[in-house]
């Protein structure tokens, strides 16, 4: 049975996986250095930390549009049909900007950094977290998130101006820097984990849940990064406020379908694994899921209908064709067992390739 999420921990660390095809076009390319500057001009508002904060957002984002631009226009990126901002998106989950000088006189925040990044490493590590739809998500709300908490900053600047004595805006304030804070710390994880530092993603996470415990992103990506580790447990308990704080969030339903899988608990993995298929009847993984765990129960047709529906929303979904092979094993089907493990092990399953190895079947 594989770990969390069908692929998500394949997606996750991407970095080290190789698509030949990427390798062929950019075996040649070499680490790009991009620095930027910004200086930051504090309100009455701002102390040295939130100054800090704004800064780092500020001159990240001039960081990731650099490297954007550099990818959209000079590697193979161009030809995943992806726009300038979703570049972006996923290149702020892979490469962190890193601080060269940085410096404070009570007025101004003054804020140097760099991206250093391979075009090899960072394609290869789009082409697979692109293909992570949770993932792309998570990711795409948390630049929102860093942008919505942008603009309430400015907002409250102004208002400040206008009712200094006013006391619900410090606060107000305050809780705007964390947020855009914690922001900064749940996309450092995310980048952690593709390096596969797990554990200093999972530190990262929760990192950004302190600063924002409504930050239901972080929850649920330290929830799958737990159960990647075996932390089933602790799994369960983000998924658990996942669900509670969005009641119809699939992804969570199925991560916790698939960590009571794990566990042996196969009924309520079915009742979760149910309730993400509700949610989202194309969501290729929670079909999986479940066909793998109704296998656990000995239900062996009910896993082949399961994982045909996975295939059929997913063409190349290797793990599915691997799980399905394995049922038509346990119903004594071997040609049609053979034939999926070829299959996948053709799309990049390992257990499918170790498989015919050791059954010394070509594929």
């Amino acid at each position: 049975m594989k770990t969390l999420t069908g692929c998500r921990k394949e997606i996750i660390s991407s970095v080290a996986l190789v698509f030949f095809f990427v390798v062929a076009n950019l075996a040649s390319a070499e680490t790009k250095l991009f620095i930027e500057e910004y200086t930051y001009q504090a309100s009455e508002a701002d102390s040295k930390l939130s100054s800090r904060v704004i800064a780092l957002e500020q001159v990240k984002r001039l960081l990731l549009e650099k490297l954007g631009t550099y990818l959209e226009s000079e590697t193979e990126v161009k030809n995943f049909q992806l726009t300038k901002d979703q570049i972006v998106i996923l290149t702020a989950g892979i490469v962190r900007a890193e601080i060269i000088d940085e410096k404070w006189d009570g007025r101004t925040y003054y804020l140097k950094a760099k991206m250093e990044a391979d075009p090899q490493d960072v394609t290869i590590s789009i082409n697979k977290l692109r293909q992570d739809r949770q993932q792309v998500k998570e990711l795409e709300e948390t630049r929102k998130k860093a942008s919505e908490a942008l603009r309430e900053l400015e907002r409250l600047k102004k208002e400040l101006e206008i009712a200094k004595a006013d006391k619900r805006h410090p606060s107000q304030y305050n809780e705007a820097v964390n947020s855009l804070n914690a922001t900064d710390w749940f996309e450092k994880g995310v980048s952690l984990g593709s390096a596969n530092r797990w554990r200093e993603a999972i530190q990262a996470a929760t990192k950004a849940i302190q600063l924002n415990p409504k930050f239901v992103q972080a929850y649920s990506y330290r929830g799958f990064t737990y159960g990647l580790l075996g932390d089933y447990r602790e799994a369960i308990k983000d998924f658990d406020i996942v669900v509670e704080m969005n009641p119809a969030d699939a992804n969570a339903y199925s991560g916790r379908g698939f960590t009571y899988g794990l566990l042996g608990d196969y009924r309520q993995a079915v009742i979760d694994l149910d309730r993400a298929i509700e949610l989202d009847p194309r969501f290729a993984e929670a079909y999986s899921h479940r066909g793998v765990v109704y296998g656990k129960l000995g239900d062996h047709q009910k896993a082949i209908r399961d994982l045909d529906k996975a295939i059929a929303l997913n063409p190349k979904y290797a793990e599915a064709y691997f799980n399905r092979g394995v049922a038509y094993a346990n119903l004594g089907d071997a040609e049609k067992a053979v034939e999926d493990s070829k299959i996948a092990a053709r799309l990049g399953n390992k257990r499918a390739q170790d498989f015919l190895k050791s059954a010394g079947i070509r594929w």
